[in-house]
């Protein structure tokens, strides 16, 4: 995931050094180490948790803001600067009604066709798949990782991209590059 986050960037032309960066989850697995990926590009890095005073305020200041938390919708619009890149590592399976209700509204956040397909596959199934970023983020962010469809198949492509990198060299057959597809 953490090299998934750096390539979402990358490949989307974020710029990474020199911008204020928030990572808001500290786990061993994930938060720490994109934490450290960002601070390795040059950004100032900033990590928080459930307990940090003012996250809200704190997130603000974010230009690239990744939510890694553990909780459904836990980073709603007034925890994102106007424009900011936003990459949601949550997954995040809802069950509840009203919690369904919550992240996507009462009459599904503008009835959108998406959000009609995702209430019904909601009721055929009765759970769904959300990030720890609010749906309604996507208002103000300049950019935002859908959940699910974002992170988690960027990390299994780079997962292979590092298996077959790996076997190569083992191979001996030198240096491996994307560009080159060797």
């Amino acid at each position: 995931m953490q090299n998934g986050v750096i390539e979402i960037l990358e490949r989307s032309h974020v710029p990474i050094a020199g911008q204020e960066a928030v990572v808001v989850g500290r786990s061993d697995i994930v938060g720490k180490p994109v934490a450290m990926l960002l601070l390795n590009a040059n950004a100032t890095v900033t990590v928080c948790h459930s307990k940090t005073r003012d996250l809200p305020e704190v997130c603000r200041r974010a230009d690239i803001l990744v939510a890694a938390i553990g909780r459904a919708g836990m980073i709603t619009r007034d925890f994102v600067k106007p424009g900011a890149t936003v990459i949601d590592v949550g997954m995040n399976q809802v069950t509840d009604p009203a919690e369904f209700q919550r992240l996507f509204g009462g009459g599904l956040a503008g009835g959108s066709a998406a959000n009609a397909r995702r209430e019904a596959a909601f009721r055929a199934k009765g759970s769904t798949l959300v990030g720890d970023v609010h749906p309604d983020v996507a208002e103000v962010a300049g950019a935002l990782t859908p959940v699910p469809g974002g992170v988690g198949p960027l990390t299994i492509a780079m997962l292979m991209y590092n298996t077959v990198k790996a076997a190569k060299m083992r191979r001996g057959s030198g240096q491996w590059s994307v560009a080159s597809g060797q």
